[in-house]
């Protein structure tokens, strides 16, 4: 499988901007323990982490008790809100980002993957919500791995895929992403519309400024 070529993203703040509910769900999981939220700033700082890793950082004055009820609160808040609007409206897709996904997915010698935050159910539901089912030959979730930037999502994928090392990359717009790929050995793609800064993304190998930059990109780096 060495012409094969895999293309790896992230989901919040790279394929689909969330901001919005995940703001507000950390709120109202801080409301329902009667603690002060998060500034907005600081909750975007952790996106892409897992829940027990983000609640330790934006709560680490909490008990480990209080920490597993905020990680709770924040679930059921973030499934209310998504029901209540549907994935569409809750994850709108990035522009540029559906027409890169079906280029890509055209192409014989490339083979996508995720590795994302969000949980099973949740990455279920927006790759329902965005009719996206088929896209990705391995999908990498929380549920399963220890949190961005421990290496073991891109680990699983390259092993499930069977692409070596030098022929994937990683695309994600958080210094978790960009940390896990050279922890994994894989190129990043960095991207700024997301959430963390160019400053926060030095270990990108590039920095793409829109979605219609990434396929010529991709062909320079992996051939």
């Amino acid at each position: 499988m060495s012409d094969l070529r895999l293309v790896i993203f992230d989901v919040d703040g790279t394929l689909v901007d969330s901001q919005g509910d995940i703001v507000g769900s950390m709120s109202r999981a801080f409301a329902a323990l009667g603690k002060p939220a998060p500034a907005r700033e600081n909750v975007l700082s952790i996106v892409g982490l897992s829940l027990d890793v983000a609640m330790q950082r934006l709560a680490p004055e909490a008990s480990l008790g209080e920490q597993i009820d905020l990680v709770d609160a924040y679930k059921q808040a973030y499934q209310d809100l998504r029901a209540a609007k549907g994935s569409v409206e809750s994850s709108p897709l990035y522009p540029g980002a559906r027409q890169a996904l079906d280029a890509l997915r055209a192409q014989p010698y490339t083979l996508l993957g995720v590795a994302t935050g969000k949980s099973r159910r949740g990455l279920d539901s927006l790759i329902a919500g965005h009719t996206l089912e088929g896209f990705f030959v391995t999908e990498q979730v929380a549920d399963h791995h220890p949190s961005k930037p421990h290496p073991s999502m891109i680990e699983a994928a390259i092993a499930e895929t069977g692409v070596g090392a030098a022929q994937a990359v990683m695309i994600g717009d958080t210094s978790f992403d960009m940390s896990m790929a050279r922890a994994a050995g894989v190129r990043g793609i960095g991207v700024s519309w997301g959430y963390h800064s160019h400053e926060k993304l030095a270990d990108a190998e590039i920095i793409i400024d829109r979605y219609e930059d990434l396929l010529p990109v991709l062909d320079q780096m992996l051939g």
